[in-house]
């Protein structure tokens, strides 16, 4: 989401929080917002009952805000990652429609996830074995850690492998295969650190040759709303479809991003099971109850309304290091917190 964190006071003047401390912890409450370029005539605001963290790791610039609407907000490179109140809508789209299509899943390998929220949904999988976690900012983990109290249980699991690296280059040494692969990565912004990991060059040669037979792979897909899906949304959908066999996209509308988001899912085995095979197969395997996804929200999901069915039917753009696209925003490059 958007381009840059700016926390205005009522006469316009920004919030002095210095950079790398954080904010005192007993929550002083001032009339301030937060607001996100979304483009260039657009911006998207909310009321904020303080900031808890401002920051900037090697790679990424950090902020925990609390908001008045939405719960603690993380924000890395000036865009939304997640709020509280409905982070559970992304996450669960992200992780277990992929555990839920696999016959047996028992190993997963995140690329990204530094806020433990995938790895949390993940661990609530019986099937599983061990999930590796790769994030290549363990100042952003360490963060989250301590932050994030809801996903504590999450880094204490023996089953979470937490790997500090550039996830490619974890990818590449490795010798075992996953049967799930999930792309938990911050979107593609000019100067952030991961757009390398949407070309068609890494599915191919490092990612795809990572999963077992029947292996899945996938990926959170960047904003697919009316007005958003060709930011980047159908380009890595385009993409994808060049390395899998059968690859299917899917959206939900998250409140605290403005935006319906998008996720693509792959595999060279086809997707077919039905509603209430999900859902039965939610009530087998999954600890406790999900929130948002069952069968029939998920199978209307992947239903595309007629413009962005259009789009992703028609799009020729193939993602390369060389002709990469970008949602607005920028990373540290760009500095603009």
């Amino acid at each position: 989401m958007g381009e840059a964190v700016e926390i205005f006071y009522p006469n316009g003047f920004c919030n002095g929080t210095t950079k790398n401390q954080p904010v005192d912890e007993t929550h002083h409450q001032f009339d301030s917002w937060y607001e996100e370029t979304i483009d260039e005539d657009l911006k998207w605001s909310f009321a904020l009952k303080s900031v808890l963290y401002k920051g900037a790791s090697e790679y990424q610039d950090i902020a925990l805000l609390d908001t008045k609407r939405f719960g603690k907000v993380l924000v890395i490179d000036g865009k939304m990652q997640s709020a509280e109140v409905d982070e559970f809508i992304y996450h669960e789209c992200l992780i277990h429609p992929a555990l839920l299509f696999h016959s047996n899943p028992k190993t997963m390998f995140i690329m990204g996830g530094g806020e433990g929220s995938a790895a949390r949904e993940a661990l609530r999988h019986k099937s599983i074995d061990e999930v590796v976690m790769c994030d290549i900012d363990e100042e952003v983990v360490n963060f989250c850690r301590r932050y994030l109290t809801v996903n504590r249980d999450a880094f204490c699991n023996k089953k979470l492998n937490l790997v500090i690296n550039d996830a490619k280059a974890e990818l590449e040494k490795r010798n075992e295969k996953f049967d799930i692969i999930v792309g938990d990565l911050a979107d593609p912004v000019e100067g952030g650190p991961c757009y390398q990991l949407y070309t068609k060059s890494f599915y191919e040669k490092i990612l795809k040759p990572k999963l077992n037979e029947n292996g899945i792979f996938v990926t959170q897909s960047g904003p697919a709303g009316i007005f958003t899906h060709k930011e980047v949304f159908s380009s890595i959908y385009n993409t994808i479809r060049q390395v899998f066999k059968y690859v299917l996209a899917y959206t939900a509308h998250v409140p605290s991003f403005a935006d319906t988001w998008g996720w693509v899912m792959a595999s060279d085995q086809p997707f077919s099971i039905g509603a209430e095979e999900i859902d039965k197969r939610i009530a087998e395997r999954v600890d406790g109850e999900l929130l948002y996804l069952n069968g029939s929200s998920f199978l209307s999901s992947a239903t595309m309304n007629k413009a962005v069915y259009l789009s992703l039917l028609n799009e020729t753009h193939v993602y390369t290091e060389e002709n990469a696209r970008f949602i607005p925003g920028h990373g540290l490059g760009n500095n603009h917190l």
